[in-house]
């Protein structure tokens, strides 16, 4: 995949799927930038990366803050002297409450973080691709935001935004050499499904029964997908949602 030498930011980076994207693509040839709110994190997938031979650093940054978005990318330009990908992974997941039952408290906390922050980084970033000619977004969706999701209502109204936008923003920059993506996974082994599985251990029986090939994705196939769209070898696909999900959503 031709990612070598790419300037990448990728959200939510210090664990999870955000961790394994950050570290497929060093293992590419690309400069990551590590994001996070927690730096403590955020420094061990640095750490690991160079470990490996590969060049990263880390910015701490609280994606629901537009000041901190702002600083992300222009310490991110300061740093490399451009942009190439961004990859808007941060997320966090809600309290599995029928949605009489949420609390208005859970409804900002997740709409802040998984759509606005979403927004306020494609706001920042396409300001940045004008500038110099192009560039690439890949936002993390997921199976939540195309199909229905009960007891979930602030995560899955999060991502089915986060699916809308993405193709808006695509038809809006598909003549200035920018692309915008999204990548929908499925129940993946991550912070979230953990917090799932330890609310209601019986889930991790229920859920592996109604996917097909019986088990759980690893976030390394979903960086797989991330890294792949972000490559120049899918220059003509824009707009688009890859559902990674062992075939959950036949």
């Amino acid at each position: 995949m031709e990612v070598k030498n790419k300037i990448v930011i990728v959200t939510g980076a210090g664990s999870g799927i955000g961790k394994a994207t950050a570290i497929h693509f060093a293992n590419h040839g690309a400069l990551v930038v590590v994001s996070d709110w927690k730096s403590e994190s955020a420094n061990q997938v640095v750490d690991t990366i160079v470990k490996q031979g590969g060049k990263a650093i880390q910015i701490e940054a609280d994606v629901s803050s537009f000041e901190a978005v702002e600083n992300l990318v222009a310490q991110t330009v300061l740093e490399f002297g451009r942009l190439d990908v961004i990859v808007n992974n941060a997320g966090i997941g809600p309290n599995l409450l029928r949605t009489h039952e949420s609390t208005l408290q859970d409804w900002d906390r997740v709409i802040a973080v998984n759509q606005t922050g979403v927004f306020y980084c494609m706001k920042v970033a396409l300001a940045q691709f004008l500038k110099q000619g192009g560039g690439n977004i890949i936002n993390i969706a997921s199976l939540a935001g195309l199909k229905a999701s009960p007891n979930n209502i602030s995560y899955s109204a999060s991502k089915f935004a986060v699916v809308g936008m993405t193709k808006s923003v695509a038809m809006e920059y598909a003549t200035k050499n920018i692309r915008v993506n999204a990548v929908c996974p499925g129940y993946t082994e991550s912070a979230l499904l953990d917090q799932l599985v330890a609310a209601k251990p019986e889930m991790d029986a229920i859920l592996k029964n109604v996917i097909p090939m019986k088990r759980f994705g690893k976030a390394e196939e979903i960086a797989d997908a991330v890294v792949w769209l972000a490559s120049d070898n899918t220059k003509f696909i824009t707009g688009q949602t890859l559902t990674i999900d062992g075939g959950t959503s036949l």
